[in-house]
């Protein structure tokens, strides 16, 4: 039988998406083991976690709470007329990683899956339609993940961007990226050679 407080932090630790049982184990011994400042600073990163950081009001990507946007928005070289399309705040990152891409994004947190009872009303797609026409959007690049969900979004946002601005160029992610992976856990090379290559819908 472990200490309580031990099995208390295995049991926390188990809760995280990837991190099975062995896992939570050798993570929880490992704190008890090592320096405590180590396990100080994890939880008092943890404990300002939800103060600290929000999402943009106008392009949903994360932020610190102190910004009224997000600075991938409100800085002067970003092209606001270009604005790719992503499902979740970390893709962001995996495309920033790239330096390849100097437009703005808009995070639709998540992709649409009757399955998982996730519908296109519970999307960001509405603000994203007012921004093309505020920002005077010129292209809209769907980056949506390469998979059934991401697909079907991708086709329902060509379908309702078009009617409301037929003009509207739309660009989808070349087929660079495989099939079933998450775009943010792509590699850079790959990312950058489907950003390079994306192709008209």
């Amino acid at each position: 039988m472990l200490p309580r407080a031990l099995t208390d932090v295995i049991d926390a630790l188990g809760r995280l998406p990837g991190v099975g049982p062995r896992t939570a184990e050798r993570y929880a011994y490992y704190l008890f083991k090592t320096n405590p400042k180590v396990s100080e600073n994890i939880a008092e990163t943890l404990n300002v976690l939800h103060t600290n950081v929000k999402s943009c009001p106008v392009t949903f990507a994360l932020m610190d709470a102190g910004d009224d946007v997000s600075p991938l928005y409100s800085d002067d070289k970003r092209d606001k007329t270009t604005v790719m399309v992503v499902e979740e705040p970390l893709d962001i990152y995996a495309i920033e990683q790239t330096k390849s891409y100097k437009g703005t994004y808009h995070v639709l947190g998540g992709a649409i899956s009757p399955i998982d009872g996730v519908t296109p009303e519970q999307l960001h797609i509405g603000e994203l339609v007012k921004r093309v026409n505020n920002d005077n959007v010129k292209e809209v690049i769907i980056a949506t993940n390469p998979s059934v969900e991401g697909e079907s979004t991708a086709l329902y946002l060509e379908k309702i961007l078009h009617e409301q601005n037929p003009n509207l160029k739309l660009t989808r992610l070349a087929r660079g990226l495989p099939l079933g992976v998450d775009l943010s856990y792509a590699d850079q090379i790959t990312l950058s050679a489907a950003l390079e290559n994306r192709t008209n819908l």
